[in-house]
Order: C-alpha cells, then sequence, then structure tokens
C-alpha cells in the first residue's frame, strides 16, 4: 500500500510531459527485444558447432523459429553471419539504450527543476501565518534537501517504469523457450522477492526518521548561520558544536541504517538467484543433453533477466526509503491546509484619498489576546501619519494589514472608498515602499540592492536614488563602487549604510505610500540626521506611515494615533495631544526628561 501511496504522489509530476514515459517505455523495450534476439541467436550458433544434428524442442516457438532461419543459410556463412547478425543487435541496442538514457535523464531534470519551483513560489505565496509557525531551517531544508531526494525518487519511479518493461521483453522471450520452464521460474522469483521484501520491510520507517534528522540538522545549521555574533558574544561556541555533533551524528546514524537495510538487496538476490541458476542446470543436464543449445541461451537470458528482477526491488525498496522526503515536499505544496492572500481583480493605479481602517481587528492564531482591536483610523493621502506607543502595542501589525501581508479578522481597510481585498495585489503593493530598522540587504551588488525597488531603473536612476539618500558617497569609496557585492545580509555594510541603501530602494520605487517602521532607531547621530535630512526631502507631498519609539522624530507629522494594547487611545497633532495630558504626553515627558538628565 506505500508503494501505491509514493506512485500516486509521483504520477502527477511525470504527466508534466505526458509524451516522455511513452517514448522511454518503447525505447525500453526495443532495446531488450534486440539484446534478447542477440542472445536467442547464440541458440543457432552453438547448434551449428555441435557435430550432430539436433532439432529444436516441441513446445519452443522462438527454437522452432530460429532453426527456419538458419536453414535459410548456407552451412558455410552460419559461422560468419550469425555473429554479425548478433553484432548488429548489441549495437542496436546499446544506441536503443543510450537514447533511453538520455531521456530519461532529460526527464527527471526537468521536473526536478519543477518541482523546486513549485516549492519555492509555494513558499512565496503561502501566508505569513503559515510561515511564522514554521522552523526557517525545515522550510530550508524541505526546499534545498528534500527536493533533490523526491527527484531521486522519481528517477528511481522512471526506472521502475522502464525495468518492468524490459522484465516483460525477457519473461516473453523466455515463454518462448520454454513455457514450463519460465512458470517455474516466475514462481520461484517470486518467492525471493517476498523475502527481500520481508527483510527490508522497515525501509520506510528508517527513511522518514532519516529526514525528521536531516529536518532536525537544517535547522541548527540556519540557527548556527544567522545566530553567529549571539553564539560568540556569550562564548557559546562549545555548546553549538557540541549540539551541532549531536544532531549530525543522528543523520549519520539514521542513514547508515538505512543504507545497510537498502543495501541487502543486491546481495540476497545473486546469492539466491546463482542457485536457482545451478538447479536448472544441473536437473536439464540430466533430464536431456539434446536441450543443452536451448538450455545455455535460456539462462544465459535467465542471467541477464536477473539483474532486472533485482532493479524492481532495489528501485521498490529505494521508493519506500524515500517516501518521508516525498511526504515533505507533497505535504508542504498541498494547498487544502494552509492559508493563501487572495488578490483582488481591481486595478490600483494610484492613491488618490487616502486610507480609513474601520473597527479592524487582528489576532495572531499563537496569541491569545487581538493584536489590533477594533481600530478605526484615518491616513490621508499626502500627509505624514504616525503611529506611537509602548512595544506590543499593535503598531507593526497595523502595518502588516496595512500592506496586506494578513487580512483583517474583522473589519475593513478603505483604499480610497474601495475595499483593499478587492484590489489588485501587485498594484497595490507596487504602490508602496517599507523602510524599517530591520530591512533586508541581499546578497547581492549594492546597484542590484537599490535596483530591486524597481527592476526596471537604470543605472543613472540607481544613482539618482542613491545621492538623494545620502549613499552616494559612501558607494563610490567601495572597491567596485555601486558593483561592489554587500555580502550575506549586508554584513559588509555599516547599520548606517544599510539603512541609506534601504532608503535608497524606496526612492528609486517612488511609491505614493511610504512606510517608515523605526528607520532611524538605532542608528549613530551622522546616521540618524542624514537619513531624515533624506526623508524630508522624499516625504514632501506624499503618503507618509511612520512607526517611531522615539516622539522627537515625529514632530512634524500631520496627524498622530496612540496605540496602546491593540487599540488607539488618542489621535491628533502634537500640541493637541501634549495638552490631553494622556498617555502620549506621559511618554513624550519621559523621554524629554531621560535627555535632560
Amino acid at each position: 500500500m506505500k508503494d501505491v501511496t509514493v506512485v500516486k504522489r509521483l504520477l502527477p509530476l511525470l504527466r508534466l510531459y505526458p509524451w516522455a514515459i511513452p517514448a522511454i517505455v518503447l525505447l525500453g523495450m526495443l532495446a531488450s527485444i534486440f539484446e534478447g534476439l542477440s542472445i536467442s541467436l547464440f541458440i543457432p550458433v552453438l547448434q551449428s558447432l555441435m557435430q550432430d544434428t539436433v532439432q529444436p524442442a516441441e513446445g519452443s516457438i522462438l527454437m522452432q523459429t530460429l532453426f527456419r532461419l538458419m536453414d535459410r543459410i548456407a552451412a558455410r556463412d552460419r559461422i560468419w553471419v550469425l555473429p554479425a547478425l548478433i553484432m548488429g543487435c548489441i549495437l542496436l541496442k546499446n544506441l536503443l539504450s543510450y537514447s533511453n538514457y538520455l531521456l530519461s535523464a532529460w526527464l527527471q531534470s526537468h521536473i526536478s527543476h519543477r518541482l523546486r519551483s513549485r516549492v519555492f513560489q509555494q513558499l512565496l505565496r503561502v501566508g505569513y501565518d503559515y510561515l511564522e509557525t514554521q522552523d526557517s531551517g525545515k522550510l530550508m531544508n524541505t526546499l534545498a534537501g528534500e527536493t533533490w531526494r523526491t527527484g531521486e525518487a522519481l528517477s528511481k519511479l522512471i526506472g521502475l517504469i522502464t525495468t518492468i518493461c524490459t522484465t516483460v521483453v525477457y519473461a516473453t522471450l523466455l515463454l518462448l523457450i520454454s513455457w514450463r520452464l519460465t512458470l517455474l521460474i516466475a514462481v520461484v522469483m517470486a518467492a525471493i522477492s517476498i523475502v527481500v521484501q520481508w527483510v527490508t520491510r522497515y525501509t520506510t520507517r528508517l527513511g522518514q526518521q532519516a529526514v525528521q534528522a536531516n529536518a532536525d540538522l537544517g535547522i541548527r545549521m540556519y540557527e548556527g548561520l544567522v545566530g553567529m555574533r549571539t553564539i560568540r558574544a556569550f562564548g557559546r561556541e562549545d555548546h553549538e558544536q557540541q549540539t551541532f555533533d549531536h544532531k549530525s551524528q543522528q543523520v549519520q546514524q539514521a542513514f547508515l541504517r538505512l543504507n545497510a537495510l537498502s543495501s541487502t538487496v543486491h546481495p540476497l538476490y545473486e546469492v539466491l538467484s546463482a542457485l536457482l541458476v545451478l538447479a536448472i542446470l544441473v536437473l536439464s543436464v540430466q533430464y536431456d543433453r539434446t536441450f543443452l543449445p536451448a538450455l545455455l541461451t535460456f539462462l544465459f537470458m535467465l542471467y541477464r533477466l536477473q539483474p532486472q528482477m533485482q532493479l524492481i526491488d532495489s528501485y521498490r525498496n529505494g521508493l519506500q526509503s524515500l517516501s518521508g522526503s516525498i511526504d515533505d515536499v507533497f505535504t508542504f505544496l498541498d494547498t487544502q491546509d494552509k492559508p493563501y492572500l487572495q488578490t483582488g481583480v481591481m486595478p490600483f493605479h494610484g492613491l488618490q484619498q487616502g486610507l480609513r481602517l474601520e473597527a479592524v481587528s487582528f489576532a495572531y492564531p499563537t496569541q491569545p489576546n487581538p493584536a489590533v482591536d477594533r481600530v478605526s483610523l484615518t491616513i490621508p493621502a499626502g500627509k505624514t501619519t504616525a503611529l506611537v506607543g509602548p512595544s506590543g502595542a499593535g503598531k507593526s501589525t497595523l502595518i502588516h494589514l496595512i500592506c496586506r501581508f494578513y487580512d483583517p479578522s474583522a473589519g475593513t481597510i478603505w483604499v480610497d472608498g474601495q475595499s483593499l481585498s478587492s484590489l489588485s495585489l501587485l498594484d497595490w503593493r507596487a504602490r508602496m515602499a517599507i523602510v524599517s530598522q530591520d530591512i533586508h540587504i541581499f546578497n547581492a551588488t549594492v546597484a542590484d540592492n537599490i535596483a530591486y525597488g524597481r527592476l526596471d531603473a537604470t543605472r543613472d536612476e540607481v544613482i539618482a536614488a542613491a545621492q538623494q539618500a545620502h549613499a552616494h558617497e559612501f558607494i563610490q569609496q567601495m572597491p567596485q563602487g555601486y558593483d561592489t557585492p554587500v555580502g550575506d545580509r549586508g554584513m559588509r555594510l555599516s547599520g548606517g549604510q544599510r539603512q541609506r541603501l534601504a532608503l535608497a530602494r524606496a526612492i528609486v520605487r517612488n511609491p505614493d505610500l511610504l512606510i517608515l517602521d523605526e528607520a532611524t532607531n538605532a542608528l549613530d547621530s551622522i546616521s540618524e540626521q542624514l537619513i531624515q535630512e533624506a526623508l524630508e526631502l522624499f516625504s514632501r507631498d506624499r503618503t507618509v506611515i511612520v512607526i517611531a519609539h522615539r516622539l522627537d522624530t515625529i514632530e512634524q507629522a500631520d496627524h498622530i494615533a496612540v496605540m496602546q494594547q491593540g487599540r488607539v487611545v488618542e489621535q491628533g497633532n502634537l500640541d493637541s495631544l501634549l495638552r490631553q495630558g494622556g498617555l502620549f504626553s506621559q511618554m513624550h515627558g519621559r523621554q524629554n526628561s531621560l535627555l535632560t538628565s
């Protein structure tokens, strides 16, 4: 049953190229037919070398046909015509086998590529609330490791199909030589296959254990890479090394057990099959020596068939061992149990009036209380709106809802009088840009990172954006200027440089809506001043939403919304909020006292 489940999951991938499998089967069967003919032609060759004349056995259709063929060739010519025919069959067989191999390799590589692409597409499209519940290391292992192993399983399935067809051809030729002997062989080979399956019955479970061990190791590798500075800062190198070694040893042991069990197929088959061949040879020679030429050919063909039977069990065993990888990949690809954001169909050409949040609520699946609770807020176009409040007040969640990373659990976000969910998601996000403290810098060149804001930006536009973001000067001092690689997550840049690149990325995008999520927090005074100057210039006549802990950075905001425990508790401009004497006034007073102390 497990074999059937594995094949059912892989077959839809083969249907991506519906013509390929019939072609592979046809090439494989033709190659087997020519190989079978080359072997069968040894019967008249051996017969011609014998001194006495022997008639073909009754009921052997193949032998009778070959003897009729030999009768049409002059006795003196048989010694070179028959070997020439054998050589021709061998050449054709190898040409067809090579073509079959190339086609199988082409099919496996193309389908593996499309499978990896589908997994990455799923990663890009699945809802954030699903991704936040998954370990990043496990997702990386699924994308990078288990897709390769699923591709390997696909290769084994293609091999299994081809081998079954080859086996059918050989079995047919054996039947044509001696149907009685072939039926006896079939019963014995089935018994050998049952023995092999019984010995390797734990392969599926070991394969699942290997996948889990590999996923755990992937998580440790990811944590080690992204947390390297923290590891070194706390002096936890030895601890991390021990943890990594333990996980790596689990992978080693899991795959060692799996490989040890899988490797029993070949020796078991070889020993049992050798006993079978020797038994047939001894018994048949004692029964009828005149059957010797056909018997030798039968045994030779049976010898060629045995590896195919062995391959069938080997492929089946391999598919079972890879079933854990297949389950992991196809479970991730399953769309039934995962949330998705559905794009609207209404085009969006630019923000004209503004945004309006109407009783918007949202709760994360893993948290008992809502992160945003019945928030109503108006964000006018062309103005700067600031969101302030203590940590955990729901400011970033509100930004995520406006960016439509999530949809509200209740309430509606209106954009120019249209619900945000009805707008084309691609159009909406094309009109916004985000600059945050946690902005991601890609492992690419400086120019590539800036142009990520608009992929068709020219070099002149990239440079102009960098100049406006006060980044041009430090970029020119880099070894290759705008073509300098910045390293993983921009590790070759300082914090201020990364922020200025992020701002240049937003500037080149020329958005209608600019979102600043603590964009200047934790920067040195010089970097902060440069970015603030650039932001003031870039924000003019543009809709801006600012999240800031430092209240002195939002003094020029047109409107301020104060949030606490997921709700907007105060709204107004700076002066009105200070006069109210509420939460904002208290926060402002505390920050001023800290600055003057």
